[in-house]
């Protein structure tokens, strides 16, 4: 695959303490299969036993939450938190992140590569029984990963910035509202991939992400509609999106709602994409991507604290 699927996809243990003083919980750096390596935070006193898995968003995104050139730490910063409040976290690099790093990208990755990656770290912490009870949090296209291996193996889900609409018509949405005069020719080619064919003729103005070797992964990410995934979860689903999320509207979470008659839903006024409330303008809010400095919401992480210790 080629540079523009960076765009698109926008060991041995080894305990320590954290350096912290403010945290109170044990580090450890695990390896669960060739493709995915985490940390988890275990707090020092884990009464609950309770574990949530964080899985990060599109792109080749670290299991801090970060990109190249996009530093927030904002997966670092929600796990912190929640094991600060006595849940043990594992957060993991997406395999595309370590492909990178060792130079081996894989040509032919696709979407169901994230989903078995998410299965194999839930079905690792299940059969270690060192937790007596397994959440998974899915931070945007984590939250559709995250809702499809969840399926009978987990005892709760919370969709982060998740979409509820197929990837192909959140796409669609998005050109119209940037770039109009291409939405026929997306819908056209959204069409075709979600058939299942590719297809040579796109505007060169979509190519980064329509080009012909990214097209096997659209048409697995396309297979899976949001709504219909989580209509199917049969454990508890706490939905959460902010009202300044530049990537997805709370209509998404909206519509996942509706598709889950037991879920609950939270809208957390001013949160952003990456999970920091913003007081300013949209310019504020996109530079808050490379600003780690700055916390995240308080009010995330007390409904998703609340949520799994309920």
């Amino acid at each position: 695959m080629k540079t523009q699927i960076y765009t698109l996809l926008i060991l041995i243990s080894n305990l320590c303490f954290s350096q912290n003083e403010e945290n109170t919980f044990l580090s450890s750096e695990l390896s669960i299969t060739k493709w995915i390596d985490g940390t988890l935070l275990i707090p020092e006193q884990n009464e609950a036993n309770k574990l949530a898995i964080i899985i990060a968003g599109s792109g080749p995104t670290d299991r801090n939450g970060n990109q190249n050139f996009l530093i927030n730490n904002s997966l670092k910063k929600l796990a912190e938190e929640l094991t600060n409040n006595g849940i043990a976290t594992f957060r993991y690099d997406k395999r595309i992140v370590k492909q990178i790093r060792q130079g081996n990208l894989d040509n032919n990755i696709k979407f169901d590569d994230f989903i078995n990656d998410a299965s194999d770290v839930i079905t690792h912490f299940k059969t270690s029984n060192q937790f007596s009870e397994i959440f998974v949090i899915g931070h945007s296209q984590g939250s559709l990963v995250g809702m499809i291996a969840s399926q009978d193996k987990v005892n709760g889900f919370v969709s982060l910035a998740g979409t509820g609409q197929n990837i192909g018509d959140v796409i669609i949405e998005q050109i119209n509202n940037t770039a109009p005069m291409l939405k026929e020719d997306t819908e056209q080619v959204v069409s075709i991939l979600k058939a299942g064919k590719t297809t040579n003729d796109y505007p060169l103005a979509l190519s980064s992400m329509f080009s012909k070797d990214i097209q096997p992964f659209m048409i697995s990410w396309m297979a899976y509609n949001p709504t219909n995934i989580i209509n199917s979860l049969n454990c508890p689903v706490l939905i959460v999106n902010g009202t300044k999320d530049l990537q997805v509207s709370v209509k998404e979470a909206e519509l996942l709602k509706r598709a889950n008659d037991n879920s609950n839903i939270v809208i957390i006024e001013k949160m952003n994409h990456v999970l920091i409330e913003i007081e300013g303008d949209d310019l504020e809010n996109s530079k808050s991507y490379n600003e780690s400095f700055r916390k995240i919401s308080p009010t995330l992480i007390e409904n998703i604290t609340n949520f799994i210790k309920s």
